[in-house]
């Protein structure tokens, strides 16, 4: 794979950048190119409901992933992480303009595209992002009491207003459906250059990857580790002690979830792993160095179970809720 890397390159399905970085950079449908990997920063859910953000939980995070090699750092105005995403790229060594940003109009600001990104830009205090994402189809009312009723085609025209301003560079969706993408498509004047879903061993998406492919969308994977880490998830959920995932560590001497990652990044898509453990943020970037047999990831896509860890249920009743429907809806987690 790597000697493939070095051939696509020059050729142009990838390119390579000097921003020092370790990730190559994959181009986009604008003519910008985007890290192969990011680091995630959303720090989830507790007891309480989504976790606060405390003091240097997620600037030191983000200068430890630049130094370590990272080039691309995802946010969102919903994460409350913006201002020390900013605090801890400017703490860096490494200059802004190499670094790609990536944050998010949240669910309850959809009717004003262009301040919502705004305030981000002061938060993070820089002049334009790299790429602006619709956070959610799913849009709330302004003081989030209960859904508004916003198409997300009316969003898009405020995110290509954005693009138009020089306040995003690249503008993209997360957590459409195929069928809210093809509707898109068909209603644009900018087309979207990512879409950022759920993907992961147990969530291999290879209908929704296709498709974005054949209209030259990059996915972007969140929760790329799936349930590999997490005890509560449902027990047909592949874990980290898994054996074969175990032996596939030993024989390329990597950990259960830098395996996990570049199987990602073997499939085109962007992973954009969280860690808040300096070690194992350093760690999640070391997957530019091997390369998975053919016949590996062939074992590694039988792990899909088309298993979601994350659904937000909690939303099913808006017109626009992209995911499957279950019978009962999970407790809003963003209500606390």
């Amino acid at each position: 794979m790597l000697s493939l890397v070095i051939l696509l390159s020059v050729t142009g399905v990838f390119c390579t950048d000097k921003d020092g970085g370790k990730a190559f950079r994959i181009p986009l449908n604008d003519g910008n190119a985007i890290p192969a990997l990011g680091l995630g920063t959303f720090l989830g859910f507790d007891e309480n409901g989504q976790k606060p953000v405390t003091e240097h939980e997620v600037d030191y995070p983000v200068t430890w992933a630049l130094e370590a090699g990272y080039r691309m750092i995802d946010t969102a105005a919903s994460y409350h992480s913006e201002d020390q995403v900013g605090l801890g790229v400017r703490a860096s060594s490494v200059p802004r303009e190499n670094i790609f940003i990536v944050t998010k109009v949240p669910s309850n600001e959809q009717r004003e595209v262009v301040p919502s990104l705004k305030r981000s830009l002061e938060r993070l205090n820089m002049s334009y992002v790299d790429l602006y994402l619709i956070h959610t189809p799913v849009t709330h009312k302004p003081d989030s009491s209960g859904f508004d009723n916003i198409d997300y085609l009316d969003t898009w025209k405020g995110m290509e207003e954005t693009k138009k301003l020089g306040l995003a560079k690249s503008i993209g969706i997360s957590n459409f459906n195929i069928s809210q993408i093809q509707r898109l498509l068909k209603n644009c004047e900018t087309k979207p250059t990512v879409l950022q879903v759920e993907v992961n061993l147990n969530l291999a998406q290879e209908d929704l990857i296709k498709y974005c492919k054949s209209h030259d969308i990059v996915v972007m994977a969140y929760t790329p580790f799936g349930s590999l880490f997490n005890r509560e998830a449902d027990p047909i959920a592949t874990r980290a002690n898994d054996p074969i995932l175990v032996e596939l560590a030993k024989k390329y001497k990597k950990t259960v979830a830098q395996i996990s990652l570049r199987y990602l990044v073997q499939k085109g898509v962007v992973p954009i792993p969280k860690s808040v453990n300096k070690k194992r943020v350093e760690e999640n970037i070391e997957v530019f160095d091997f390369e998975l047999s053919a016949e590996d990831m062939e074992t590694l896509s039988k792990f899909n179970k088309n298993y979601r860890v994350v659904l937000p249920s909690f939303w099913q009743d808006h017109p626009y809720y992209p995911f499957e429907r279950v019978d009962v809806p999970a407790k809003d987690l963003f209500s606390g």
